[in-house]
């Protein structure tokens, strides 16, 4: 008489089962990320393009470009960013002007990372206006990033001018307490909404610092791209 036992028991079964739905399940959730991916991807794209045109109101093209310490490329049909490069966006006029540059920052708020888009002016080594990608701040509070005038004003003229050198900003991008704003590099926050507020300055700081001493050098590359 033997003693191997049987395989087949309502407990082997029952495991079975398990496990062939578990594969089941992950084949369907592969198929879905696979299927749905592109329609996300454009979505991301289309919700970056309106704040393109929110914060640079004369664009009529934008062209993708990587900037690293090798200087600057285009960035079109990539999807993927070389290591240690940064991508951006130049920003052409009707005439094929270069009206602006545009660029992403990103920083941890209350509720979840604040992905904004800012407007870079070259000649002027200023940011002229952000807009917001993405975010989950708590409404009526953090969401005020988006309608305070008083906060929105901080980035009509936000001083992102670069050392000497020009290796890094001269002055880094702060926020500090609402009221107390005394320079042109400053973000002066919004009373009950700090913790939003400084996501933002952190952001465009940590960004303008990496990107800005890359760029900059290679401007008349974006004037006359060929």
């Amino acid at each position: 008489m033997s003693d191997t036992p049987e395989v087949n028991t309502p407990s082997f079964a029952m495991v079975r089962t398990l496990g062939l739905v578990s594969v089941i399940c992950g084949i369907i959730i592969v198929g879905v990320y696979q299927v749905t991916l592109p329609a996300v991807n454009a979505n991301k794209k289309l919700a970056l393009e309106r704040q393109v045109f929110k914060v640079l109101p004369n664009a009529k093209k934008i062209v993708p470009y990587f900037a690293s310490a090798a200087g600057i490329t285009s960035a079109e049909g990539q999807d993927q960013a070389p290591a240690g490069s940064i991508i951006f966006y130049a920003v052409y006029d009707a005439a094929n002007n270069l009206s602006g540059i545009a660029a992403e920052a990103s920083s941890s708020g209350y509720a979840d990372q604040v992905r904004i888009l800012y407007a870079y002016d070259a000649q002027k080594q200023l940011i002229t206006g952000i807009g917001v990608i993405s975010m989950r701040e708590t409404p009526g509070i953090g969401d005020k990033i988006l309608t305070d005038q008083a906060f929105l004003k901080n980035f009509e003229a936000l001083d992102v001018s670069l050392s000497a050198d020009l290796q890094s900003l001269a002055n880094a991008v702060k926020t500090v307490k609402h009221g107390t704003k005394t320079s042109p590099w400053q973000i002066d926050a919004i009373a009950g909404a700090t913790v939003t507020s400084k996501a933002v300055g952190r952001g465009i700081n940590e960004s303008a610092q990496n990107l800005l001493p890359k760029l900059l050098p290679h401007l008349e590359k974006l004037r006359n791209p060929s």
